[in-house]
């Protein structure tokens, strides 16, 4: 083989290797992209359900809260009910009661 032959089969090989390179670096940016692009739905779909479930146990705190506070309406209703009926039944036993009360809180806040 002659000295150009040579220098013109070595310039196809390397022509060769260059695109061979170009498409391997094409092939490497496309599967980078795939993997961010997966990578990104996957934190997209874990942060909408982390969402989702902080706003479950939000609103489930919430009616807990609800529930507590309404029990204790309906506790202090109904007390206020029994003591209703306790002064219309007694009433001069409960003036009593509330003069002795008194008597003891002003003694207790005398000391």
């Amino acid at each position: 083989m002659t000295d150009q032959a040579t220098l013109d089969r070595l310039q196809k090989d390397f022509d060769a290797v260059r695109k061979d390179v170009s498409n391997l670096a094409q092939q490497l940016t496309e599967s980078l992209n795939s993997l961010a692009d997966t990578a990104q739905t996957r934190a997209r779909r874990g942060y909408r359900q982390a969402r989702a479930q902080v706003d479950a146990a939000v609103s489930d705190a919430a009616e807990r809260g609800s529930a507590a506070l309404d029990m204790a309406q309906d506790a202090a209703n109904t007390l206020e009910e029994t003591l209703e009926d306790a002064i219309t039944e007694r009433p001069l036993a409960a003036v009593g009661l509330a003069i002795g009360l008194g008597f003891l809180i002003g003694v207790t806040w005398r000391r």
